[in-house]
Formats: structure tokens, C-alpha cells, sequence
């Protein structure tokens, strides 16, 4: 681990620093919103286009840079986050707001595809793993120290979109003038769904659902909190609790998985999840227990995008899990746009409730489905699957396939190992 820092601790600073702005700037929206008299349904549409923009960015940027390469993609884009989150307090409407996250989810894309890449290009094949897992406690991290700051700022005003976007423009520093010659791009032509479902249709059914999930924590939650009447802080505690629970547990759901039947843990954590979505529902008048409900969900549902992608991994060979990755991340991307939209029309339905019921549904859905397909398919061998690799639902395909390296390489010592031994 002091290896990786060592040798990237700059890009890793400047990435910290951007999923502060992001972070920030996601929950700002949310507040300011309900400050602007924005019907949960108006907010829902301006918190999707976010993902419209980050699906489209995945799938655009390789080609800018392989035109212009990594440094110029990477300026442009941030300088245009940096540009966009100063506009937001000027033109306060749904339908500039809505544009601009469209343009800000282009953009994180499209760096988080840059930075990973050269990520990537640090990393040895001894140390990949360490920096993967680095890098997620960097996200992390970020969003969590982003609701402190909206905890001590005035959302009504401008002050804090300034703050996001300064800290956009300061994350540039330490990347761009620490890079080495920047590496060479390549990416790997999706598999067609059709095959993919074939393959693992509970990953294909479970990448979607969770897109669902992920997108209504990240965009939705403080929308949530301002419909519920939350104050600022208790909006920034809600919102940070959900991160917490999503870092602290990522490892021991990844330790469990690589020793039991993942549809079982697959299924498992989906129920504990939907309870906890259930027990916010229920006691969303007690902040203390909204607390610890928020830290279940967060810590359930988030370590599920990484579960899903190892037990699909379990059924290919190593030359198609590139491939496979890319499909995956497709359909998460649906289900992201659709998860705002769907939280935020239930939300005008039946009140801020309607968040709980939203995230319990698709939990408790995503349980029945792996349940299901316990009876379709006989377990892989515990000794036969690959070690889990984490990695957030906000990450780009690069780490996808960073991740999917990772796999691979554990998956060939094993077998190296077995070879030795016999």
C-alpha cells in the first residue's frame, strides 16, 4: 500500500479533490432544489440527466482520446465542470439545471476514465489490487468530507457551488503536473446482452436493479432530506452515512464472498438492504435509527455492484470478462437513469416515503431473483470461483476492467499454485 501512494499519490489527491466538488455538488442540488420550490418529480428529472450524461461519457471519451490524448481530454473536461458548477446558483431552473447535469456527468466520465487509465498505467501487476482498493477509499472518502462541508455552508447561497468548483479547478495541479508520458488506450468491444444474459442472467437482472439503487442514493438522498424536512446538517449526516456504511463493509462482504455461494450472499445482503430501507420507512421520524438505516442500505447495497460483477466473472473465461464488463456497466447505466425518475414519481405519490419503498422494492426484488435462480443453476464450487475485487458504481469502465485484471490475475496464481502442488 505506501508502494502505491507512493508512486501515486498525486493523481490519487487530485481525484480525492473531484469527488469532493461531485459530491458536493450532487447534495447542493438536492437541498437548493427544495429551497427553489422544485417538486420532487422536477428533481428526479434534473438528478437523471446526470446519468444520461455519465452513460454517454463512458462511451464517447475513449474516442476524444485517442484523437487528442489523456492531458487535453482531461483539462477540458474538468475546466468545464469548474465552469458548469458556477452557473448553477446564476440560472436557477429545471431545465438549465438539467442540462448542466447532463454536461457535469458527461464530464466526470470522461475524467474518471482519464485519471483511471493512468491509474492503471502506475499500477503493477503486484500491486493492482492495493491501488484498486485505494482508489475506492479515495471516492469515498471524498463524498463523505463533501457533506461536511455543505453541514457548515449556506446552500441558499452561491458560496458553496463556488467551493465545489474551486476544488475541481485545484484537482488539475497535482494530476497534470505529476503524470508521467501517458499511456497508450485501448478498450474492448462489448458482448452483445443477449450473450451476456445467457451467461449470468442474475448478473445482467442484478446490474440493472442496482443501477436503480445507486443512482436514487446519489442523486435522490438529499432530495429525500429536504422533502422530509430535515435540516442542513441532518441532510449532510443522512447522505454521509450511506457512504460510510458503503466503505466499512465493502471488505467483509468481499471476504464472505469468496468463501460461500455468492447467490446466497447475493441474496442475503439484498434482504438485509430492503430491511433497512424498511426500518427507514418506518422510523423515518427517529434520526437515530434514519442513522443506522441509512448506514445498512449503503453498506448492503453498494459492495452488491462488485458482487455481482465477481459471480458473473465465475462463469467466463478470462478473455471475455473485458468484454462482459462492458455490458454491465450498460445496463447499470439504465437502470441509473430510471432510478431518479421512478423515486421521484413514487415521492409525488405518497410522500418522501415513497425513498424507502423505492429502495426496499428493488432490494427485496433482487433477493427474489437470486433465490430464484438458486434453483436454476447448480453452484459453482466455492474453490472454483474468482477472488471478489472492490470497486464503487461510480467508477468508470476503466476500472471495471482494472478490476476484471485483478480477477484474472488471482484467477491464473490459483492456477499456477494448483499446477505447483500437483
Amino acid at each position: 500500500m505506501i508502494q502505491v501512494l507512493k508512486s501515486s499519490w498525486a493523481l490519487l489527491l487530485g481525484m480525492m479533490l473531484l469527488m469532493i466538488g461531485n459530491g458536493l455538488q450532487g447534495t447542493l442540488l438536492g437541498v437548493r432544489g427544495g429551497m427553489e420550490g422544485f417538486t420532487p418529480f422536477t428533481m428526479s428529472m434534473i438528478m437523471s440527466a446526470y446519468f444520461i450524461g455519465f452513460l454517454g461519457g463512458s462511451r464517447m471519451t475513449p474516442d476524444l482520446i485517442r484523437r487528442v490524448g489523456h492531458v487535453r481530454v482531461f483539462a477540458a473536461l474538468a475546466s468545464f465542470i469548474s465552469a458548469v458548477l458556477i452557473l448553477y446558483p446564476v440560472f436557477t431552473h429545471p431545465v438549465t439545471w438539467a442540462l448542466g447535469r447532463a454536461a457535469i456527468g458527461f464530464c466526470f466520465s470522461g475524467v474518471y476514465v482519464t485519471a483511471e487509465s493512468w491509474l492503471n498505467n502506475s499500477a503493477t501487476n503486484e500491486n493492482r489490487g492495493k491501488a484498486l482498493s485505494l482508489y475506492m477509499i479515495v471516492q469515498m472518502t471524498g463524498i463523505v468530507t463533501a457533506q461536511g462541508l455543505l453541514a457548515i455552508g449556506d446552500p441558499s447561497g452561491y458560496v458553496l457551488f463556488v467551493v465545489s468548483s474551486v476544488l475541481v479547478s485545484v484537482s488539475f495541479a497535482p494530476i497534470l503536473l505529476s503524470i508521467s508520458p501517458t499511456p497508450a488506450f485501448d478498450t474492448t468491444k462489448p458482448m452483445s446482452l443477449r450473450e451476456l444474459y445467457n451467461i449470468s442472467p442474475l448478473g445482467c437482472v442484478g446490474m440493472f436493479l442496482m443501477g436503480g439503487v445507486f443512482s436514487a442514493q446519489f442523486a435522490m438522498s438529499a432530495v429525500y432530506g429536504s422533502e422530509a424536512g430535515m435540516s442542513i446538517r441532518q441532510i449532510s449526516a443522512f447522505v454521509a452515512a450511506i457512504y460510510i456504511g458503503a466503505l466499512l463493509l465493502q471488505y467483509p462482504v468481499g471476504w464472505i464472498s469468496d468463501r460461500v455461494d455468492r447467490r446466497q450472499l447475493i441474496m442475503l445482503i439484498s434482504v438485509l438492504g430492503g430491511i433497512g430501507a424498511m426500518l427507514g420507512y418506518l422510523f423515518e421520524n427517529n434520526f437515530t435509527l434514519l442513522l443506522a438505516a441509512s448506514f445498512l442500505i449503503g453498506g448492503m447495497t453498494n459492495p452488491l455492484y462488485a458482487l455481482l460483477i465477481a459471480y458473473t466473472n465465475d462463469f467466463l473465461e478470462h478473455e471475455d470478462m473485458a468484454a462482459a464488463s462492458g455490458g454491465l456497466i450498460f445496463l447499470n447505466g439504465l437502470g441509473a437513469i430510471l432510478g431518479p425518475l421512478s423515486i421521484g414519481w413514487i415521492m409525488g405519490l405518497i410522500g418522501p416515503g415513497g425513498f424507502f419503498l423505492y429502495l426496499g422494492g428493488l432490494m427485496f426484488a433482487l433477493a427474489g431473483y437470486a433465490a430464484y435462480r438458486m434453483t436454476q443453476r447448480a453452484a459453482t464450487p466455492v474453490e472454483e470461483t474468482g477472488s471478489y475485487s472492490p470497486i464503487t458504481p461510480s467508477a468508470s469502465p476503466v476500472a471495471v476492467e482494472l478490476a476484471q485484471e485483478v480477477f484474472i490475475e488471482s484467477a491464473l496464481d490459483d492456477e499456477n499454485n494448483t499446477l505447483t502442488i500437483d
